[in-house]
C-alpha cells in the first residue's frame, strides 16, 4: 500500500499550514512564469537546473556528469546523460562540490547486481524548469520524474510508464569532483526496508573537508536490496532497491538532509511530513513569487525573462543550512546553535561587490543573519570567511571580502544590534595570524602591514590583486570603527587602506609588483592576465590593466587623482576599452571582452560606471547598455562566464535599474543607465522606489534626481534612495 505521509508532531502541523497558507499567498498575474532556470546551464555559467526554495538548503536536481569544470554545477544543457538526480547544487561555482544523495528511478526490473550504467538518456523536448520544481522524462527507463523541494527536504516523484515493479539506484557514493580522487572517506548507513526508508552519514574530502547526514524515505515499502560491488577507492554504498508498486504507477522519495547528524536530517524531513507534492510545489512557486515581485519592471517579454531569471539566481544563495533545531556544523567540524538562520554558499570575494548589496534593497531582513554567520565563523576560526561550502572553509580566492559586505550592512542599520563584535571580529581578521591556513594564503600580516602592501617574493603569487584587495577591507574596518566613534582605529585602517599606491607604476600607468626590497616586477607586460591554477603571478583571474582599477573600489576620488585628474581617467578608460590583448581564456579570466574589459570575471564588473568619475560621464551608459547587449541572453548560454552564486546575474538586475555599488562597502549607490523606462522595488522594510528613466537630449549631461533633488550620481546615499518614493534618470 502507498505510505501516507504522517503529520508527526505539532510542529509539523504548525509547518504544513505555513506551506499551505504559502501556496495560496501568491498574486496574479505570476512573475514567477518569467523564470527560465535553463538561462545559464549552457557553456561557462555552471548554473543548475533543478528544484530549490530562495536560500534553500537542498537543491534536486539532474547531474549530467561528477567530475570536470564545466560540470561544477553538475550540469550542461547540450548533455543528454543523466546519471540520475542528486539532492545538493552550488550554482555558478567554478569548482565542483556537493551533489549529495544520487537517485536514479527505473521501470521494470532490468538491473541486477552486475550492472554497471544506470544512467538514461533524457527526451530533450520534455525537459521543464520553472522556480521551485524540474522535470523530465526518460524514455528508456520508462519514467518522468519530477522534482521540488522545501527549505531543508528534496521532494522527487516518479510516474512510471507501467504499474508494477519499479527500481531505483541510491548512489552515496556520488558526488561533484574537483578531483579525480574518491571523495568519501567514511560512511554508515542502515536500511529499513519495510519503512521504505535509507538513512546514514557520508565524510566527504573534495573542495571541502565535510559530512552529510541524511534520511531517505519512500512512499513504499522497498522489496528488496541489493548493495552494489564497490568500485575502487569507494566506501559508500551504493544499492539498488526494488519496489512492488501493484496498480499504481507512482513512486515519490523525500530527502532531508543535515551539517550535524541524521537524528538531525529525521527532524528536517518531518518538516514536509502531511504535505504532498504538488502542495511543495505551490508553496515554493508561492515564495519565490513573493520574492521577485519585490522588484516591477515594464520590458518586453524577453528582457522579463532576462530579468526575472537573473533575480532569481541571485536568490539561490547564501544557503541556510541550519537545522530545524538551529543546530549546524560550523567551520571546524563543532556544532553550533544558531540563534538563527546560518548561510554556507558564501562565494564572497564574487558576491560582495553586487549581490550582497542587491540584498541590502530587496531582502534586507535577510542581511542580520548574514552578519550573525559571519561573527560565529570568526569565533570559531579565528577570521571572517572567504568561500564556504557545506559550513566548511575552501580557502579560495582572496582579501577579507566579508569585510565590505559587513561595513555595507553596518553602515545601513542592518548589521543587527551588536555592532561591536562585528567590529572587534572585522579587527581580528585583518591582523590576526591565520597558522591553519594553506599555504597560497594570507598566514601573516607582518609584511603587509611593515611595507603597506604584499610583496612578489614573500607569497606564492597574486601579490599586486592581494594588496589592492586587502586595501577593500581595511577601508571597511575604518568606516565602522568612525561610525562607532573609534577615531584612532579609523585612522590606523584608512592609512592601510592607501597601501596600494605603491605599486602604482607611473610609467604603464598600472598596479605593478614589487618585492620587499621595493624592487619592479621584472619583466613585466601589463597586458598579460595570470592565475594561482594556471599561470602563477601578480594577479588573480586578471591583468594589470583590469586590476588597476580595483581600488577604486574604496576610493575611486583618490584613483582618478593618482592617474591624473578626470581628463586622464577618461583617456585610460577609452584606452582599456580599445587595448586588444591576446583573446579569450576563461581560466584566466578572460571572457566576455571588450578590449581589456573582462565581464566573465569580477574585477571587471564597475569598470564602465568608472566614466562617471571622468570628464565623459555620458560614456558609462554607452558601455553599460554594450555590456547587456552583448553578453546577457535569454538562451541556455546566456551567461558568460561563472555566474558565481549570482554575482554576474545581480550585475544585470542592478544595470536594467540603473545603479550600482562601485563602492560596495560604503552605502553609497553610482548612477548608470536604465535598461527598462519604469521599474518599482518594494520590500517589507518599507521601501517603495519608483524608477523612470527619460531620454536626455544629445548635449545634457545625465542626471539622477530623487524625489526631484539633485543627486551626486557618483555617490547617492542608501539612506536616500530607501527614503525616496521616486528616482528618475536623464
Amino acid at each position: 500500500m502507498a505510505r501516507v505521509w504522517r503529520v508527526a508532531r505539532s510542529c509539523a502541523t504548525a509547518s504544513v499550514l505555513m506551506w499551505a497558507a504559502l501556496a495560496v499567498a501568491a498574486p496574479e498575474p505570476s512573475v514567477t512564469r518569467w523564470v527560465d532556470p535553463f538561462i545559464g546551464t549552457d557553456g561557462t555559467g555552471h548554473v543548475f537546473p533543478g528544484a530549490t526554495v530562495p536560500f534553500g538548503m537542498v537543491a534536486p536536481s539532474p547531474d549530467n556528469a561528477d567530475r570536470g569544470w564545466s560540470y561544477a554545477g553538475g550540469y550542461q544543457h547540450r548533455n543528454p546523460r543523466i546519471l540520475g538526480f542528486s539532492n545538493t547544487h552550488i550554482s555558478g561555482a567554478g569548482i565542483p562540490e556537493l551533489g549529495d544523495v544520487l537517485l536514479q528511478p527505473r521501470a521494470g526490473r532490468r538491473w541486477s547486481g552486475a550492472s554497471t550504467d544506470f544512467s538514461a538518456t533524457k527526451q530533450a523536448s520534455s525537459e521543464r524548469a520553472k522556480p521551485g520544481f524540474y522535470a523530465v522524462r526518460l524514455p528508456g527507463h520508462g519514467v518522468g520524474v519530477e522534482l521540488t523541494a522545501t527549505q531543508r527536504v528534496a521532494l522527487h516523484r516518479w510516474r512510471f510508464d507501467a504499474p508494477g515493479p519499479a527500481q531505483v539506484l541510491v548512489d552515496l557514493q556520488h558526488g561533484l569532483h574537483f578531483t579525480d580522487q574518491p571523495r568519501v572517506t567514511q560512511a554508515v548507513s542502515q536500511v529499513d526496508a519495510p519503512a521504505g526508508e535509507i538513512s546514514g552519514t557520508v565524510h566527504s574530502r573534495n573542495w571541502v573537508e565535510r559530512e552529510a547526514s541524511f534520511v531517505l524515505r519512500f512512499s513504499q515499502p522497498i522489496r528488496r536490496v541489493q548493495t552494489l560491488p564497490a568500485r575502487a577507492g569507494e566506501l559508500a554504498p551504493r544499492y539498488l532497491l526494488d519496489f512492488d508498486l501493484g496498480a499504481a504507477r507512482v513512486l515519490e522519495a523525500r530527502v532531508a538532509l543535515s551539517t550535524v547528524d541524521v537524528p538531525g536530517a529525521r527532524r528536517n524531513l518531518a518538516e514536509a511530513d502531511g504535505l504532498d507534492f504538488d502542495a511543495a510545489r505551490r508553496a515554493a512557486d508561492a515564495q519565490w513569487q513573493r520574492l521577485l515581485a519585490r522588484i516591477e519592471i515594464e520590458a518586453d517579454a524577453r528582457t522579463r525573462r532576462i530579468f526575472y531569471s537573473a533575480l532569481y539566481r541571485t536568490l539561490l544563495h547564501p544557503s541556510d543550512i541550519s537545522d530545524a533545531d538551529g543546530r549546524v556544523r560550523g567551520p571546524t567540524g563543532q556544532v553550533i546553535r544558531a540563534a538563527g538562520p546560518y548561510y554556507s554558499t558564501l562565494s564572497l570575494w564574487d558576491t560582495f561587490r553586487g549581490v550582497h548589496p542587491l540584498h541590502t534593497l530587496i531582502v534586507p531582513e535577510r542581511v542580520p543573519g548574514y552578519i550573525d554567520t559571519f561573527v560565529q565563523h570568526q569565533r570559531a576560526m579565528g577570521y571572517l570567511p572567504l568561500w564556504t561550502a557545506w559550513g566548511r572553509e575552501t580557502w579560495t580566492m582572496i582579501g577579507n571580502p566579508a569585510l565590505p559586505v559587513m561595513s555595507d550592512a553596518a553602515l545601513k542599520g542592518l548589521a543587527g544590534k551588536h555592532l561591536q563584535p562585528a567590529l572587534d571580529a572585522m579587527v581580528a581578521s585583518a591582523t590576526q595570524p591565520r597558522p591553519d591556513a594553506p599555504p597560497w594564503a594570507q598566514r601573516s600580516w607582518a609584511d603587509y602591514e611593515r611595507l603597506g602592501y604584499v610583496p612578489l617574493d614573500r607569497v606564492p603569487g597574486e601579490s599586486v590583486s592581494k594588496t589592492a584587495e586587502y586595501g577593500i577591507g581595511d577601508d571597511a574596518v575604518a568606516r565602522v570603527a568612525r561610525l562607532l566613534g573609534d577615531s584612532a582605529l579609523a585612522e590606523r585602517f584608512e592609512a592601510r587602506a592607501r597601501g596600494w599606491r605603491q605599486l602604482f607604476d607611473a610609467p604603464s600607468a598600472t598596479l605593478r609588483g614589487r618585492d620587499s626590497e621595493g624592487r619592479w616586477r621584472t619583466p613585466f607586460n601589463p597586458i598579460v592576465p595570470t592565475s594561482p591554477m594556471n599561470n602563477p603571478g601578480d594577479y588573480t583571474e586578471a591583468n594589470a590593466y583590469q586590476y588597476t582599477l580595483t581600488p577604486a573600489l574604496h576610493d575611486p576620488d583618490g584613483l582618478t587623482a593618482l592617474l591624473g585628474g578626470p581628463q586622464a581617467l577618461g583617456d585610460w578608460l577609452d584606452r582599456f576599452f580599445r587595448l586588444e590583448g591576446a583573446g579569450d581564456n576563461k581560466h584566466l579570466g578572460q571572457e566576455a571582452m571588450l578590449g581589456q574589459y573582462a565581464h566573465g570575471n569580477e574585477p571587471s564588473h564597475h569598470i564602465a560606471y568608472l566614466y562617471r568619475w571622468s570628464d565623459r560621464p555620458d560614456r558609462a551608459a554607452q558601455r553599460i547598455r554594450q555590456i547587456v547587449r552583448s553578453f546577457y541572453s535569454d538562451r541556455p548560454d546566456g551567461i558568460i562566464g561563472n555566474d558565481d552564486c549570482g554575482q554576474m546575474s545581480a550585475w544585470y538586475v542592478l544595470a536594467t535599474l540603473g545603479l550600482y555599488p562601485v563602492q560596495p562597502g560604503a552605502a553609497r549607490w553610482t548612477a548608470g543607465a536604465p535598461q527598462v523606462r519604469r521599474a518599482r522595488l518594494r520590500n517589507p522594510q518599507g521601501l517603495d522606489l519608483r524608477i523612470e528613466a527619460a531620454r536626455a537630449a544629445p548635449d545634457q549631461a545625465p542626471t539622477a534626481e530623487l524625489d526631484g533633488r539633485a543627486q551626486d550620481p557618483r555617490a547617492m546615499a542608501h539612506a536616500d534612495l530607501v527614503g525616496a518614493r521616486v528616482l528618475r534618470f536623464r
